[in-house]
């Protein structure tokens, strides 16, 4: 979930994905298209086959197959590969930085065809040589009618040759193009922040959540029984408590028992559709229980259903009969739905499920702001004594009237974000990243099937142009990743090895990356996604994963080591659980793994403050430095995401156990999400990104005043580089830079007047 690029089956091929869904209704065609002869009518004029035979065409098998919109079609034939299709050189017609959007029209033919992945490819070759491949688009395609395959993108290079390309579908299978547009793309509307003034925050939306009123409101989802029972909690769930600031809110000890479950889908149900407000975030919480002859842990999950789409609410793993906190959000963003359900359910078959104390609530997110200032106030600020004094030590005389300018300079705080070695032709890319960012990671550019794509084809030099760049600006970088466990991100070559090849070429890999860069990663991320793969715990055995860590520790003993996974901050899968990554981590230590290091991704939807503190809470008891390595956050409407950036970042920084925070991109076009970025594709800050800014203004400390009679000036700020200045009454001007460095007793600065 993490990788913005995706490979192509041609061996010599890595793909940029850079491509993201235009709008869904079809682009005419128009005089800024920069394609020639884009529906045929002249005939093959302007197009050529890529590694195959291409043809015109007004109709096929016996007339069934027609043109979609004008009065040709071209077909790729005798295909052999994968890339094989239909191309045009758009050399002359392309510009810079200049923001695309694709839309082809498109279709399979032969015989026995199933459908197939139908791609948008632009092959560029740079001014200085290099050979990229821009992923535009895709869709799966059939035999069976037309379809718009949509993208855009960005070309950042300056350029020598650009093609554009319609491939994909497996070989043998005949390719149709009807038409293609390429054209400018416009930029998106300005939105508006939602509505909430009638919103009541805090406010249960859950009617009989306390059944003082029996099952009214509740229906039981499937044949199974519904009760009333008493003997449950008669507390509110503690994240419920943070939320609403109800420290001592009584339930009254009744719960919903559900019985005669024959499917795990069963449980208790409500309807809540008037009830919700678009763009808000509902906070969801609940006691769950199970009671039965139980197999195993038991998954319950909070469902939301929005008309046909399903909506996690949260989830979590009952291992016993005990009563369990679930928590999590959702949020509807597109358009008011019809019907909206909430239920509980996920137990096996013939398990009784338990529910009490049910609330759905929206967020008043910046009622939690005042309460994260306070906290971080004592986490990341300290006290400051600048302290003035003559040439022989002591007060100088009419210290009162000596002006004290403090302005801090910059946060020592790591926040970085990713970078991709197309970026760096971007001038206006590397603008935003050195003058926001002190750190950086690589979003492929270092990983195994970037570096060796093909056995033994070993080349760095793309981590070695994004390294220099980072290093002239002064940033710090971490490594990610050495090693990812995930199955379908291990190159095939990798996977087609025996065993005693592959554990020799983990060591070559591991020996080549960290040999080559020892010192120059700050952190390595050493075996991607733990959690959900277990690729080289499977071939090479349980101990491969801590022989990781201790290799890398030889290599390089001053990188701090770090797990890194997904999904463990949303409460949200059951495969990652606070509880399932803390005992991995314990588990390798126990191994001998110097794990120094806890990775959060923080790819995450509707976050609810209290959510993710007690996530970060849980895994904090470890002693080591928590670090949200990936965070990016996708809401439509850039009011809502830059609301949920701000939640991400002002709890990352409030807490004490978190050392650093990285976003997974910021720029249009170059993020692994959609709706997820800062700055348009042309470069456009949009209210994410002004959200950012604003942080990070605030999170700068400026003071100024006059000493006091004991010649002290006195301020709280936070941690980071600053410089003073220091005027007397004649006009003389002192200037000094200082650090602050995180300490719990006051600094002590001495200037000399």
């Amino acid at each position: 979930i993490n990788q913005p690029y995706h490979s192509s089956q041609q061996p010599s091929r890595t793909l940029l994905s850079i491509g993201a869904r235009t709008s869904s209704k079809a682009m005419a065609i128009a005089d800024d298209n920069i394609i020639l002869n884009p529906e045929f009518d002249g005939g093959l004029d302007g197009w050529s086959g890529s590694g195959c035979k291409i043809e015109l065409h007004d109709s096929l098998d016996d007339g069934k197959v027609l043109p979609a919109t004008g009065k040709y079609f071209v077909a790729a034939t005798g295909r052999t590969d994968t890339w094989n299709g239909v191309m045009q050189d758009v050399t002359a017609r392309l510009q810079r930085k200049t923001a695309y959007e694709v839309a082809a029209t498109v279709r399979l033919s032969g015989a026995n065809v199933s459908p197939c992945e139908v791609r948008a490819t632009l092959a560029v070759q740079t001014a200085d040589g290099r050979q990229q491949y821009i992923a535009v688009g895709k869709l799966q395609a059939s035999d069976k009618d037309w379809a718009q395959l949509q993208g855009k993108f960005l070309l950042n290079s300056t350029m020598a040759k650009a093609t554009i390309y319609i491939e994909g579908p497996k070989a043998g299978v005949d390719l149709l193009l009807d038409c293609l547009v390429v054209k400018r793309a416009q930029k998106a509307p300005p939105c508006s922040p939602p509505d909430f003034e009638n919103l009541e925050y805090g406010a249960n939306i859950i009617q009989n959540s306390n059944l003082d009123d029996g099952l009214n409101c509740w229906f039981p989802l499937g044949p199974c029984a519904l009760a009333v029972r008493d003997g449950s909690p008669r507390v509110l769930p503690p994240m419920a408590q943070e939320s609403l600031a109800l420290d001592d809110e009584p339930l009254n000890g009744k719960h919903i028992h559900v019985t005669g479950r024959t499917q795990t889908w069963m449980g208790p149900a409500q309807i809540i559709t008037d009830k919700l407000t678009l763009h808000a975030t509902y906070q969801v919480s609940a006691w769950v229980r199970v009671a039965g002859q139980m197999s195993g842990a038991q998954n319950i999950n909070i469902a939301v259903a929005v008309d046909s789409q399903w909506l996690n609410g949260g989830q979590v793993l009952a291992r016993d009969e005990r009563w369990y906190e679930i928590g999590g959000s959702f949020r509807v963003e597109a358009k008011p739905a019809s019907r909206v359900m909430v239920y509980v359910q996920g137990p096996d078959a013939g398990l009784d499920l338990m529910v009490a104390g049910f609330q759905v609530f929206p967020v008043d997110r910046k009622a939690r702001v005042k309460h994260l200032r306070k906290i971080t106030d004592k986490v990341r600020k300290r006290d400051v004594v600048v302290k003035l004094t003559g040439t022989d030590g002591t007060v100088i005389q009419g210290a009162e009237c000596v002006e004290v300018r403090v302005r801090q300079v910059s946060n020592s705080f790591p926040l970085g974000a990713c970078i991709m070695r197309t970026n760096m032709d971007n001038e206006d890319f590397v603008d935003f990243f050195t003058k926001n960012f002190n750190w950086a990671v690589f979003g492929n550019e270092l990983k195994w099937y970037w570096t060796e794509p093909q056995r033994g084809q070993v080349n760095y030099a793309d981590a070695d142009d994004l390294l220099k760049l980072c290093s002239d600006n002064g940033m710090c970088v971490r490594g990610h990743c050495i090693f990812w466990e995930v199955d379908n991100m291990v190159q095939q070559w990798v996977k087609t090895l025996s065993t005693d090849d592959l554990s020799a070429a983990v060591k070559s890999r591991i020996d080549g990356l960290l040999t080559r860069y020892k010192g120059k990663f700050r952190h390595y991320d050493v075996n991607n996604e733990m959690l959900h793969g277990s690729f080289y715990q499977d071939k090479l055995g349980k101990d491969i994963r801590a022989t990781m860590f201790k290799t890398a520790s030889e290599l390089d003993p001053d990188a701090l080591l770090f797990v890194n996974d997904y999904n463990v901050e949303g409460m949200c899968d059951i495969r990652a659980t606070p509880e399932a990554y803390i005992e991995q981590i314990i588990g390798l230590q126990e191994q001998g793994a110097p794990v120094s290091g806890v990775g959060l991704q923080g790819h995450v939807s509707n976050p609810v403050g209290p959510v993710i503190r007690n996530v970060l809470d849980r895994l904090a008891v470890l002693g080591l430095p928590l670090w949200f390595t990936e965070l990016d956050v996708s809401a439509a409407n850039e009011y809502v995401r830059a609301d949920d950036l701000e939640v991400m970042l002002r709890e990352a920084y409030a807490h004490p156990a978190v050392e650093g925070v990285m976003l997974w991109g910021f720029w249009e076009l170059f993020m692994s999400r959609d709706s997820a970025h800062l700055v348009n594709a042309e470069g456009d800050i949009n209210e994410a990104g002004r959200r950012l800014l604003q942080l990070k203004k605030e999170w700068l400390t400026h003071a100024h005043g006059h000493a006091d009679e004991n010649g002290e000036f006195k301020f709280r700020g936070h941690h980071g580089a600053y410089h003073v200045d220091v005027v007397t009454p004649t006009g003389c001007k002192i200037t000094q830079e200082f650090t602050v460095d995180k300490d719990d007793s006051p600094m002590v600065l001495n200037i000399n007047v």
